[in-house]
């Protein structure tokens, strides 16, 4: 692409939303490399004349970031410090025709599975042959691994199938030779994600197939950790369990949205599932698995919600007692079928009932961590910060999960395995010391 200023250009991708967005970027990011195009990651040098905003457009304060992002970027390339500016991602996806008419400056704009014509704007190619070739934005120790796109689950509060299509598996040859890619570049740990992880391999091998996933991944070498995110709880392979017991490698962590507990929200959600149906699914995860951490989100504030409702999911919290638990405030999305429905909450209810939810989460949380002081466990070190480490258990998962602090004067560096035995407990982060 000429420009006129002359120089080589150099494109700047800036990453909204979840870590699936993120895994896109990265692969537009190898697709640029390859054809000779200077490509950072949310660069605040400003050495770039490009710039690619992959939005989210899940939620009210996601797509508020986004087009807050799109604006700035605009902004910057009307006062002369950029010379294109392209939009994709699932915001743009979904309201591109409403965002085109009042959003003028930016160049292009792309939908979730445009890659071939976001390329042709650089005059580039899409290389086939470089399935699996990314440009981390993670730092080099762990990344992303998203084994399909779309969804089939209808749940009534999520727009995600109106923005990711249907569900399709990526093969799991496919998905090895990129693991394989990942390690040789120093990966040690991947997160498998998906909108829906255990839908995998129902549209090409007409049968689940996480667990065969499972063990081609973990047969890997050099892998160290294999982490499971996005298991939908209805219909949930119980194999994929006994492929976790089986395997080292294989995190014992689990994240498995519930959104709710109350029976009348869990109808009224789509998730074809009950409260007693959840309560005997987790006795029996952590049954065939002793010890497993598992994550949860949840939902506050869906139409109808009662303060009944409420107390119900802390009565669970407390008597489930899950390791991890995030919630968020339901977001009115128009094309779902929970938009049809009076979104009757206001928005400083639904946040006070999420942190009401969330404080009982934090109890529990500091109970769980006060467990662990006293006891040693294996630490992948992430970052050194203000004079001192950050890592993470089998456990935690990245960002979202608890840290352990460790402040030692060995020479660690990020990727390395540790043992460590925990002293002290916080309410979302540990600390300890090297053995």
């Amino acid at each position: 692409m000429k420009t006129r200023t002359l120089k080589k250009d150099k494109v700047n991708i800036i990453t909204l939303g979840c870590s699936k967005n993120m895994v896109d970027s990265e692969v537009l990011s190898g697709q640029l490399i390859a054809n000779d195009i200077n490509v950072v990651h949310e660069s605040e040098k400003r050495d770039h004349n490009i710039v690619v905003v992959n939005t989210c457009g899940f939620i009210d304060k996601a797509k508020e970031e986004s087009i807050n992002t799109i604006l700035e970027q605009v902004d910057l390339k009307q006062r002369g410090k950029l010379d294109k500016v392209f939009v994709t991602g699932c915001l743009s996806e979904r309201y591109r025709g409403d965002l085109e008419k009042e959003i003028e400056g930016v160049d292009a704009w792309f939908g979730t599975m445009e890659l071939p014509l976001i390329l042709k704007r650089f005059d580039a190619d899409y290389k086939a042959e470089l399935v699996g070739e990314r440009l981390l934005s993670t730092p080099s120790h762990y990344a992303y691994l998203k084994i399909s796109e779309g969804c089939n689950r209808t749940c009534s509060f999520c727009a995600i199938p109106l923005m990711r299509g249907q569900h399709v598996s990526k093969p799991i040859e496919a998905l090895v030779a990129e693991a394989e890619k990942l390690v040789k570049s120093g990966v040690k740990e991947i997160m498998l994600i998906a909108q829906e992880l255990t839908y995998y391999g129902l549209d090409l091998y007409k049968q689940r197939r996480l667990p065969e996933l499972l063990h081609a991944l973990a047969d890997v070498k050099g892998l160290e950790w294999i982490r499971l995110h996005y298991a939908y709880p209805t219909k949930f392979p119980m194999e994929i369990l006994e492929v976790m017991k089986q395997r080292d490698n294989i995190c014992n962590y689990l994240d498995m949205p519930l959104q709710h507990i109350a029976d009348p929200m869990l109808k009224a959600m789509k998730r074809q599932i009950t409260r007693k149906e959840i309560l005997d699914l987790v006795t029996s995860i952590r049954e065939q698995v002793p010890g497993i951490a598992l994550r949860t989100t949840l939902i506050a504030g869906f139409p109808g919600e009662t303060l009944e409702d409420v107390e119900d999911v802390k009565r669970f919290l407390e008597e489930v007692r899950f390791d991890r638990v995030g919630v968020f405030t339901y977001s009115h999305e128009e094309g779902t079928s929970a938009y049809d429905l009076v979104d009757d909450i206001p928005a400083e209810e639904k946040e006070r009932r999420a942190q009401d939810i969330m404080e009982t989460q934090q109890e529990i949380s500091l109970e769980k961590n006060q467990e662990m002081v006293g006891k040693v466990f294996k630490v992948i070190i992430d970052k050194k910060e203000a004079g001192r480490y950050l890592g993470r258990t089998e456990f935690d998962s990245v960002e979202v999960d608890n840290e352990v602090i460790i402040n030692t004067d060995r020479k660690l560096k990020p990727g390395d395995f540790v043992q460590v035995k925990i002293t002290r407990a916080f309410d979302y982060d540990l600390e300890g010391e090297l053995v």
